[in-house]
């Protein structure tokens, strides 16, 4: 009853409130159903469902919107999507188990966690191979790269810690040690502070990235799974709450929890900052919160078990 409620609440809303904010889509990895569905955020609705196989889990979409790359776990491999025509325009094996996934703001190279190996694989987009192999900490998930390109995050969960890897010579030069088992890894807009969802101790590291160092911890809700930023403000999944944890950047205070579906996974916040989407995996849904208002105004239905790890979401202007 509850998501017929939202369902029908989001139909009401999206064209008096969020079609005139946010001209974007939500590429949505639908693990159970083994496809890609595509959310056109205008609207509210579903406008492609893409099979991809192998239990795709992680996805990034490239800064200029063309392709969504997204990890198949079981497949050991990343398919590549062309993201206007939404049709399929490679497959790149892998190996090991292809988990978190993050592209260079320049487009030219897209990184790939490898949970079993302890290590990052870099794929040239261009030729669509794997060109070399970074070490980083045991079982890598989220990745995100700094605005500049330079510097690559890697949250290691069974290590503790976050590698940073300089882009240019491919190689760890720091090991920051964080809150227990780190999963969702996000990096803020002007590349100054990252912040890791701690899965073992229910709380949010927060990373100077020049300094090499944790300088706070946020508590948040049971199980967090990743981290969103928008209007000076930390978005978190609480996977095991069936909640959103938000709390202050500046102050690092917990500021609320917004109930959203069962068992939130991916996370996302819209380019204009004002919407922040959530996958969550139990419900079947996408939630959508109004990031000022700090509140669910609609939701979505998706394939089964939606994760959408990693940047998913698409300017379409």
């Amino acid at each position: 009853m509850r998501a017929l409620v939202l369902a029908a609440l989001a139909a009401s809303l999206c064209l008096a409130g969020i079609a005139h904010v946010s001209a974007e889509e939500a590429f949505v990895t639908n693990q159970l159903s083994d496809d890609l569905m595509v959310v056109d955020l205008a609207t509210a609705r579903s406008v492609a469902i893409i099979p991809i196989g192998g239990k795709p889990a992680g996805v990034a979409v490239s800064a200029d919107g063309r392709f969504a790359y997204v990890t198949s776990p079981d497949a050991k491999a990343v398919t590549v999507v062309d993201a206007a025509t939404r049709q399929l325009v490679g497959r790149i094996e892998v190996g090991g188990g292809p988990l978190g996934i993050a592209v260079a703001p320049d487009g030219r190279t897209v990184y790939v966690a490898d949970w079993y190996a302890a290590a990052v694989r870099v794929i040239d987009a261009a030729s669509r191979s794997v060109t070399a192999s970074i070490a980083v900490g045991a079982s890598p998930s989220g990745l995100a790269v700094t605005p500049d390109g330079k510097l690559l995050l890697s949250a290691d969960r069974d290590d503790d810690s976050v590698s940073v890897v300089d882009t240019a010579t491919r190689q760890r030069r720091a090991t920051i040690k964080v809150g227990t088992r780190p999963f969702g890894v996000t990096v803020d807009a002007e590349g100054k502070r990252a912040y890791t969802a701690n899965v073992g101790s229910n709380d949010v590291s927060v990373i100077d990235i020049a300094a090499g160092a944790e300088t706070g911890r946020v508590p948040v809700g049971m199980r967090p799974y990743a981290v969103a930023l928008a209007r000076g403000r930390g978005f978190v999944t609480d996977q095991y709450g069936g909640t959103v944890s938000v709390f202050d950047l500046a102050t690092l205070k917990p500021i609320k929890r917004i109930n959203v579906g069962d068992y939130p996974e991916g996370i996302a916040a819209t380019a204009d900052g004002k919407r922040v989407i959530v996958a969550c995996w139990e419900s079947n849904t996408l939630s959508i919160i109004d990031a000022a208002e700090m509140k669910v105004i609609g939701e979505v239905k998706t394939g089964d078990g939606p994760r959408a790890f990693g940047a998913f979401l698409r300017r379409t202007e």
